[in-house]
């Protein structure tokens, strides 16, 4: 798999993989823990995680409403690593700060992700780089 630029089914793969792992309580990488215990939090994708064929081929389009699943657990994933190193600074303290005032990491992760999402579309729109310092700041603006 690529590390900074994962296929589609590399990335539903490495869920599907380490989720496999964390059932039969295989050891786990790191990255595989992070993703597990998201993959822990969300139930509801607990079958299609249990069907890899299926992870495979199934399309998640705005027309059809749904969350990809997989999207949201790599979302998952990047908020945890930024969170853990800090990166955009200041994100780890507003994320502390969010988590006790929600009493809930995840459901702060979940607003974490509003934000990130935003930024990501305004930078898409734009055709300029992620502004980290306003992502931060939108954190901020939840507390």
């Amino acid at each position: 798999m690529s590390l900074f630029n994962p296929s589609r089914e590399e990335v539903r793969q490495f869920f599907c993989d380490a989720w496999s792992k964390h059932q039969a309580s295989g050891i786990l990488t790191p990255m595989e823990s992070i993703a597990a215990r998201w993959m822990v939090e969300h139930p509801e994708y607990h079958a299609l995680l249990n069907n890899p064929q299926q992870a495979q081929e199934a399309e998640y389009t705005p027309e059809k409403g749904q969350t990809n699943p997989f999207l949201h657990l790599s979302m998952h994933m990047s908020i945890t690593e930024q969170v853990q190193i800090d990166q955009p600074p200041g994100i780890r303290e507003a994320s502390r700060q969010l988590t006790i005032k929600l009493d809930s990491e995840h459901e702060a992760q979940h607003r974490i992700m509003e934000c990130l999402g935003q930024v990501l579309w305004s930078a898409q729109r734009d055709g300029t780089p992620p502004d980290m310092a306003t992502y931060v700041e939108l954190i901020k603006r939840l507390l």
